[in-house]
């Protein structure tokens, strides 16, 4: 499955719950616009690529498990793990194929590197992965894949899991890592967050662009940086972001998008 061109690597922000589909004035008393800039953003991110993707393997902030854990349904379905949100929005379709062949394949590179796996052919696609993609691509004809994240949420652990995966890219898939850049549930809507959430952002946007060497050892250690804990007093929402760095290997990265939401930058 060789490609022309090697493919990036993503870490995207996936918005709240079922946030672009829905009026957040009317359900959360934000302005109608609070996601606005993230959807216009989301729905040009494939215009990026050179040539469209064979194949999608996402790592959301929704799914951890014990082991490495792979969706190898054919056919996989939606899971609305979301709560109290406008009964339309659990009506969504994005009916993308799955990819067995992927599942394996993901599952090899990481017995290679050492990691242990399992198919779970019964998971769906749950709401990082089909909120955001059902912008970027609404056609939902391409397959994808979701890996799970492994429990202990291990930085370090991630970005191996990330280079075990980079081989993908030179076969047509693109690798997306789903979360936010910051994730502090009572941090949204004060006013008090919005220092903590610029002083990590600035130092994400630096550490992302830095040499890959300095940038993976700096997000293994991501919880000596600046405000790191007030933005992420959980990290599940980060850690996708190391298996796309892991992913990269020598490419430098770069940050190519932010927003104020709700006074805090993502």
């Amino acid at each position: 499955m060789a490609t022309s061109q090697k493919l990036p690597t993503y870490y995207i922000p996936h918005g709240g719950g079922p946030c672009f589909y829905m009026d957040w004035s009317e359900r959360m008393g934000g302005p109608p616009d609070t996601w606005e800039k993230m959807k216009v953003w989301l729905e040009s991110l494939a215009k990026d690529l050179k040539e469209p993707p064979k194949a999608l393997l996402v790592v959301s902030a929704h799914w951890e498990e014990k082991m490495a854990s792979v969706t190898s349904n054919a056919s996989p379905p939606l899971l609305y793990d979301y709560y109290g949100f406008p009964p339309h929005t659990y009506e969504l379709q994005w009916p993308a194929p799955g990819s067995p062949e992927l599942a394996s394949r993901v599952r090899d590179l990481l017995k290679g590197a050492g990691f242990e796996s399992r198919s779970d052919e019964e998971r769906g696609f749950d709401h990082g992965v089909f909120v955001p993609l059902k912008l970027t691509f609404p056609n939902a004809e391409i397959p994808t894949v979701q890996l799970s994240l492994r429990a202990g949420l291990d930085p370090t652990e991630h970005l191996k899991i990330g280079r075990a995966l980079a081989p993908l890219r030179e076969e047509g898939v693109l690798i997306i890592g789903s979360g936010m850049s910051y994730h502090n549930m009572r941090g949204f809507n004060s006013p008090a967050s919005l220092p903590h959430s610029e002083r990590f952002d600035a130092w994400l946007k630096h550490v992302v662009a830095d040499a890959p060497a300095a940038r993976d050892a700096a997000l293994s250690a991501w919880k000596k940086a600046p405000s790191a804990i007030e933005s992420h007093p959980r990290e599940e929402h980060l850690i996708p972001l190391m298996v796309a760095a892991g992913a990269a290997g020598d490419d430098r990265g770069a940050a190519v998008f932010s927003d104020q939401v709700m006074r805090v930058i993502v």
